[in-house]
């Protein structure tokens, strides 16, 4: 798996978000999972770490990305590798 670069990967976790903000189903399982407030979604869009975040939380359902990836015509991979683009997403090999 190749990782997105920083820029790409923050480009499409921001994308993840607006999906996430236009879910009216996911939204309020986002936001009560992260413990984010509206004004924090604002505050921090711009924050490596935080867009991290997004990232994870999509990521802990199989449907949540394939539907996120279905509605921008993406591979169903491209969330993982922008993952690992990010702040702490590099992967760990135990072999």
């Amino acid at each position: 798996m190749t990782p997105l670069s920083p820029d790409r990967a923050e480009t499409l976790a921001l994308q993840v978000l607006a999906w996430v903000l236009g879910n009216d189903d996911l939204l309020p399982v986002f936001m009560g999972s992260t413990g984010a407030h509206e004004g924090d979604l604002r505050a921090r869009a711009g924050d490596p770490v935080f867009l991290a975040a997004v990232l994870d939380f999509l990521l802990m359902d199989d449907a949540w990305v394939m539907g996120f990836c279905q509605s921008v015509g993406a591979e169903f991979d491209l969330p993982m590798r922008a993952r690992a683009g990010l702040p702490g997403g590099d992967v760990i090999h135990w072999t």
